[in-house]
């Protein structure tokens, strides 16, 4: 029985019309009957729910048992996943004091293109236009966002601009990422099993990655030690690599990164680490999930070490300027007026970018007006000596 029919042969209750939904995004089910979904960004409660907890619980047990495992008392924490990639996430008493608790992630990035994000506001023609250019020029890029923010479905779309003939290694910790390159290897990380024996971590299959003879190593989501192995493969040979990790600004994906890279056990001067980072690392693409849609909120340019800092620079980001009655917001994708520094890079790869793609405007189209100027710093008033007093006899 292949995946596709063991997930046909399952019972999934009253959760079985909203997985056939296509504007569900993710289930949650808070006990047997308390059952969420989010649909187009915002969450709802349905009326859906099951007969009873016995009825949920089975729905679990079938899943879980997909992946070899079993969620009770022993092992009241599972993670699993459906055959077209949906994770579950699996939390059961006594850990969970609501009832057993079940989290569905809709595999959707497949079906989502480019012209997909254009047409929702998620991302501006020119950041499209700049984002392929890194591509095709093979700067490293970094994918940040917070949970369920659409770093895969992003990574997913800008895999796309990789030229064919590529060889590519995708690493993931789910098979989540559907890429139609023909050279392509796929590794997945393999959680231990009820024996605690057998498990493969993501920095096994970096490692491993390293003796593929990759051209570009996609990485799904790094977690820990991890990091340090793959910054080192983008600054050896590796360039146009891609990776994801969770961080709500682009400084704190330096952060974070620079945290898992210590993780690595290497015994190596923080400086060493952020040198290696900031020649590693082209640009940061920060996406967020507001309150109507996912936006990529900024396309940031690491430019270097100086110092001790590693200095960055905004070269795109969302400006909101309002919130409509319906609670759509409403804003603008400017450019800062920042000019890349690798944009010859870009050039000598064929990618022409005019000038004007980068300058700073507003809304209108004109340009910003200048910033007034600081006010003067007040002088400080110079402080007199203690006057001196002899000790007391």
């Amino acid at each position: 029985m292949n995946e596709q029919q063991t997930d046909a042969a399952l019972d999934f209750g009253p959760l079985e019309p909203l997985l056939a939904d296509p504007d569900v995004m993710e289930l949650m089910v808070n006990g047997s009957d308390r059952i969420y979904v989010e649909r187009h960004g915002r969450l709802e409660r349905v009326d859906a729910q099951f007969r009873d907890e016995a009825h949920l619980m089975d729905v679990i047990g079938q899943i879980v048992a997909m992946v070899g495992l079993r969620a009770d008392e022993s092992n009241p924490i599972v993670d699993a996943r459906l055959s077209d990639g949906s994770r579950v996430h699996v939390v059961v008493p006594p850990i969970a004091l609501t009832g057993p608790s079940l989290t569905i992630r809709k595999l959707v990035g497949r079906d989502i293109t480019l012209n997909n994000l254009l047409e929702w506001g998620s991302l501006s023609a020119d950041m499209a236009a700049f984002l392929r250019a890194c591509i095709h020029g093979r700067v490293n890029v970094v994918v940040s966002g917070g949970t369920g923010s659409g770093k895969t479905t992003l990574l997913n779309v800008l895999c796309g601009f990789i030229p064919a003939g590529e060889r590519l290694v995708v690493l993931q910790h789910d098979s989540e990422l559907r890429l139609a390159q023909e050279h392509l290897v796929v590794l997945e990380t393999r959680p231990p099993n009820l024996e605690g024996r057998g498990e493969i971590t993501m920095r096994q299959l970096v490692q491993s990655a390293l003796k593929m003879r990759p051209d570009r190593i996609i990485a799904g989501e790094l977690r820990g030690g991890e990091a340090l192995d793959m910054v080192q493969a983008m600054n050896t040979g590796h360039d146009g690599s891609l990776l994801t990790l969770h961080a709500t600004t682009p400084r704190d994906a330096l952060v974070r990164l620079e945290g898992m890279c210590l993780m690595g056990g290497v015994d190596m001067p923080v400086l060493n680490i952020r040198e290696q980072m900031a020649n590693a690392i082209g640009i940061i693409v920060q996406i967020e999930r507001m309150t109507d849609r996912r936006r990529v909120v900024k396309i940031t340019e690491v430019v270097g070490l100086h110092g001790d800092m590693i200095a960055t620079h905004d070269i795109f980001e969302y400006v909101p300027t309002g919130v409509k009655e319906d609670g759509t917001l409403v804003g603008d994708f400017l450019a800062t007026g920042h000019i890349p520094t690798f944009i010859q890079q870009l050039h000598l790869a064929g990618e022409s970018l005019p000038a004007a793609m980068f300058a700073a405007r507003h809304d209108a189209g004109q340009p910003l007006p200048p910033m007034p100027p600081l006010p003067p710093i007040p002088p400080v008033p110079p402080v007199s000596p203690p006057r001196f007093r002899p000790p007391r006899r």
